[in-house]
């Protein structure tokens, strides 16, 4: 029996997964860990947390008495981490992709006419949430940094090149397609650095990994006198679009995390977006690249766990189901969880959470259902600008935490109009790295995985009479007053 490891560095928690060929879990572990908050906007990773949680998830799957053909990497995007090249110790935190700090530096670009060039040739906008203007900012911010970077002393890495370089002893600096097509400065259509962005971003180029496919041979694992072939590296959304089977155009999930990301394949070629959509790479496997179209919504679990453990409503996410109402009202309380700006299609850095409507017979069902209802007309408004962009969705494939409340994923087919289809197992990110690895050495092709059994999908059809349209109508002209007082 042939086995494989994946390993999920995710935005709050880092799990391994060992699956069997045929996609099993024969044995799993996770740690969760903190996140920093050092000023409004900011949101930063202790490294040696982030790497702590992976050893102490990874070193048990090591020690199991399975036979790990070989590993896949799969992580939280755009995530920025400089480290020194000799030492391998981070120079400064890491900047979470959430961060907002670099939102006068992409206003200053803009105002330069810049931000045309940067679409045209990442498929991606001008905004803090890639990684380019947070190596700027660590260059600039960071004493003495910038004169090592030029003298080729350091090195930048998303989170799966971090992990690649510790987990091979200093000895790879790799990263993959998917990866590298989130930092703005690499160009999705000639597939490689692009000295003219890295010129836009003062960035020097000895700074920045291989791009390789995402199933590539990146090298070795070596860990407690264990040697395991690393053969995927992909980023968390894209690892979901393989876990969740989309290889054709049109093929859509949505991933429901820390935040919420919903990708469609888009083909073969790159799909420009005129409604504030991203176009990046889905995945680069067996020699071809296959491109996507995505939305990006910051605040999905973390406003559940901002309920929990902020607000003091339950005591574990999961008992959030007991706070959602089951037809969706919310007693006329509306909530905008843009705690760190808002994504797509809006994508405004600037504006920050807010409910509204709230009175003296408010109660906590109405403000969670209110938080819940926020993220459904986010997603309604993506599934918007993908219509506008020319793609009807039919279904809706989703996986993630929260895929497993049921009252959530009930009223987001009400709301939608749509089915929305949930797999027996909804970490797809993780079955995503051990579909790719499992790729990378021969045991799958591309295409051609494991066929869906229809029993391993829970599909919620919609309710009639449950979306009230003027409700959505309220939030998006609650959401754009705040956006102009913010602006």
């Amino acid at each position: 029996m042939t086995f494989l490891l994946a390993i999920d560095q995710g935005t709050t928690s880092t799990r391994c997964v060992i699956y069997d060929e045929e996609l099993n879990i024969v044995k799993s572990e996770q740690k969760e860990y903190p996140l920093l908050y050092p000023a409004d906007g900011w949101v930063e990773v202790d490294p040696n947390k982030l790497l702590e949680s992976v050893y102490d998830t990874l070193d048990p799957m090591l020690d199991s008495s399975f036979d790990i053909a070989c590993a896949g990497i799969t992580n939280q995007r755009e995530t920025t981490l400089v480290w020194d090249s000799v030492s391998g110790v981070p120079i400064y935190n890491g900047i979470v992709w959430q961060d907002r700090r670099t939102a006068d530096h992409c206003s200053s670009l803009k105002a330069q006419n810049l931000e045309s060039i940067i679409n045209e040739k990442t498929g991606l906008l001008l905004d803090p949430y890639f990684s380019a203007t947070k190596i700027s900012w660590i260059l600039d911010n960071v004493e003495g940094a910038r004169e090592k970077a030029l003298r080729g002393d350091l090195r930048f890495g998303t989170v799966d090149t971090y992990l690649l370089w510790h987990l091979s002893g200093g000895q790879l600096h790799k990263t993959d397609v998917t990866n590298a097509s989130r930092t703005n400065i690499f160009n999705i259509h000639s597939m490689e650095w692009d000295q003219e962005l890295l010129n836009i971003f003062d960035i020097p180029a000895s700074m920045l990994p291989e791009v390789c496919s995402s199933d590539a041979k990146f090298g070795l694992l070596s860990r407690k006198s264990s040697t395991i072939p690393i053969t995927s590296m992909i980023g968390d959304q894209q690892s979901a679009l393989v876990g969740q089977e989309c290889f054709y155009y049109g093929d859509m999930k949505a991933t429901f995390g820390t935040g919420c990301f919903l990708m469609v394949n888009s083909g073969q070629k790159p799909q420009s977006s005129k409604s504030g959509l991203l176009s990046t790479v889905g995945y680069g496997l067996q020699g071809s690249i296959s491109y996507a179209l995505e939305g990006s919504i910051f605040s999905a679990g973390t406003t559940i766990q901002w309920l929990r453990d902020n607000m003091k409503f339950f005591k574990d996410s999961h008992n959030s189901i007991e706070f959602l109402s089951s037809l969706g009202e919310s007693n006329g309380v509306l909530f905008i969880p843009a705690f760190t700006g808002i994504g797509a299609p809006h994508w405004n850095a600037e504006v920050r959470a807010s409910f509204y409507g709230i009175t003296r017979d408010t109660s906590q069902q109405d403000m969670v259902t209110a938080a819940f209802k926020a993220l459904i007309y986010q997603v309604m408004d993506i599934r918007d600008a993908l219509k506008e962009d020319g793609i009807e969705i039919q279904n809706l494939a989703i996986d993630g935490g929260m895929a497993g409340n049921t009252k959530f994923c009930q009223l987001l087919a009400d709301f939608l109009g749509l089915d929305i289809r949930v797999p027996a197992s909804t970490e797809s990110t993780a079955i995503g790295a051990a579909i790719s690895a499992g790729i990378g050495i021969g045991i799958f092709s591309a295409k051609k995985t494991l066929e869906k059994r229809p029993d391993q999908l829970t599909i919620y059809s919609p309710r009639e009479d449950i979306f009230n349209i003027s409700d959505h109508q309220e939030w998006k002209e609650f959401l754009r007053v705040l956006m102009q007082a913010y602006n």
